[in-house]
């Protein structure tokens, strides 16, 4: 062979941004973390006969995909590069063994941002030239250093906007960086973005008037969720591997639900902060991912490890479980109600594997009062409408009404002011009422499993913001029918792609555990991830599908 026809092969592989020249076999066993042998490469070739041309040889012939290990990896030719079939872990693997630069996963996301964001509308603050000046001249070198990742709009970022999907703050830079963002960056991690929400985080859509709707990778016409739907839609469509988010009713496990991907939420004062939790805050931070593995190692890295911690640290989580559960099966929501059919018949097929790995199922329910639940949640929910329209006319020195907020951020803060208000000062006594049954049903139990909804990703426009507010406070509550408890008890709760309905669209499988018992769950989810392997499954709006 010349040399002309082996630099072409070069050129062209370093256009996919994936190297798999010298010693692919073995990079393949780094990448992975497993031992890549003859079985189990698709095209069975012996190690020792797969020289460096023959390796570039294949690669401009069938694609690089087609070396990665079926088990593991999707076969996607149509995509401009196969970076986006690699978790974070991979990708910073890569980087480790000196294959690719920070500079190749950077361009490649870039790129892959660029030709699918007009479809999702996932990204709307790019940080694409300061991402690749970092990429350039060196980023920290922790576990995920040079890896691209997303923040969300709700997430302050110094020197960058922080518009939290609002109108009212579309020009406002951050000042500073929370110090859970803080944590990420130390890691190495490359933010290339900030990542589309609700006004405020207040919807389990994301679908602020500021930015335009983020419709769900699986079927254009539909939800991503909310309230991290950007973040969400991004991980799905494999803009990045991983991308950060919140929770303060459900917020990363329903739009992890919806876009068929994993998030864990965790324990109440789990994650670093800066100041320690109220006994009744809702809200947490954390990671959507592909993988099980990348959420249990970006867990590892903005955990609190400090002498304020209120659990011990556990570090990453790397192992699969290998005892036996006791679980709840909880099918009726805080409202009484069961999800719709298809959903229902989903989670009973959860269960079924469940019961197939061993584990032993039992039906249970929730033994509170749901009026006065929903009554305590909604005081919470409409409290932070009504802070932020103060805290903005209070800036203005003028009242603030639909040129700046949406009419549903409206309705919540005049909520607030005619019925949650009232409710404020017996939530907290309730909540704890709450914490305690929850308590109660997990001393029977290792985990509770339920819907994370009540339905399929909705219609786009069904529970926007411009749907009257009488309407949309009662179609919320039913769809967001089993995620908030756990904000509530301050119990960690995991969202695990394991179902899709007929019509295509994921279903996810919502996990709980004790408080503090992030472990478990992690050690589950690996579990249902090796029986159920769903990151082989791409979205039809996708890095997979890109020409």
């Amino acid at each position: 062979m010349s040399k002309e026809p082996l630099n072409k092969s070069i050129a062209s592989l370093r256009n996919l941004k994936h190297t798999v020249a010298r010693r692919t076999v073995q990079l393949m066993t780094v990448v992975l973390g497993k031992q890549c042998t003859a079985a189990n490469l698709r095209l069975r070739p012996r190690p020792g006969n797969l020289s460096r041309r023959n390796a570039l040889k294949l690669s401009s012939t069938v694609g690089i995909a087609a070396l990665l290990p079926r088990a593991t990896w999707a076969l996607c030719g149509k995509t401009t590069d196969a970076f986006f079939q690699l978790d974070s872990i991979a990708q910073a693997a890569l980087l480790k063994q000196g294959e690719v630069s920070p500079v190749d996963l950077t361009q490649a996301a870039i790129k892959r941002i660029k030709l699918l964001n007009d479809q999702l509308n996932a990204v709307i603050t790019p940080i694409f030239e300061p991402a690749l000046e970092r990429a350039q001249n060196g980023l920290p070198s922790g576990p995920f250093s040079g890896v691209p990742y997303l923040f969300k709009d709700l997430m302050e970022y110094k020197g960058y906007r922080t518009a939290f999907g609002s109108r009212a703050s579309i020009n406002h830079i951050s000042d500073h960086t929370h110090v859970f963002g803080n944590r990420v960056l130390e890691a190495g991690m490359n933010v290339l973005g900030k990542t589309n929400t609700p006004e405020l985080g207040l919807l389990g859509t994301t679908e602020p008037l500021a930015f335009g709707p983020t419709p769900n990778p699986w079927d254009l016409s539909r939800s991503s969720g909310g309230s991290s739907g950007g973040a969400a839609a991004a991980v799905a469509a494999g803009m990045v591997a991983s991308a950060q988010g919140s929770d303060g009713g459900g917020s990363l496990r329903v739009p992890a639900s919806c876009c068929g991907v994993f998030a864990l939420k965790p324990s109440r004062g789990r994650e670093v902060r800066t100041e320690p939790p109220m006994p009744w805050e809702l809200s947490v931070k954390g990671h959507i991912t592909r993988t099980v593995r990348d959420s249990a190692a970006l867990f590892a890295v903005t955990e609190n490890k400090g002498s304020n911690a209120h659990f011990p640290a556990i570090g990453f989580t790397k192992n699969t479980l290998n005892r036996k559960l006791k679980i709840g099966l909880v099918m009726h929501g805080i409202n009484g109600k069961k999800p719709s059919c298809d959903v229902e018949a989903q989670i009973l097929a959860t269960a079924k594997l469940c019961q197939d790995l061993g584990h032993d199922i039992s039906e249970t329910s929730f033994q509170f009062d749901s009026g006065r639940l929903i009554d305590a949640f909604l005081a919470m929910w409409s409290s932070h409408a009504a802070n932020f329209k103060a805290h903005l006319e209070k800036q203005t020195g003028a009242s603030v009404g639909e040129d700046l907020l949406e009419p549903w951020t409206l309705y919540m803060a005049e909520y607030f002011h005619t019925r949650g208000q009232a409710h404020m000062q017996t939530a907290q006594s309730y909540f704890a009422e709450v914490t305690e049954n929850l308590d109660d049903m997990m001393q029977k139990h290792d985990v509770l499993l339920s819907p994370v909804l009540s339905t399929a990703a909705p219609k786009l426009g069904e529970q926007g913001p411009l749907v009257a507010g009488d309407q949309l406070i009662q179609d919320a509550l039913n769809y967001v029918n089993y995620t908030p408890v756990y904000n509530i008890s301050g119990q960690p709760a995991m969202s695990v792609p394991l179902g899709w309905n007929a019509k295509g669209l994921p279903v996810g499988s919502q996990f709980a555990a004790r408080k503090g018992n992030e472990k478990t769950l992690f050690e589950f989810a690996y579990q249902l991830e090796e029986a159920r392997s769903w990151h082989q499954r791409w979205a039809p709006h996708s890095a997979a599908q890109m020409g």
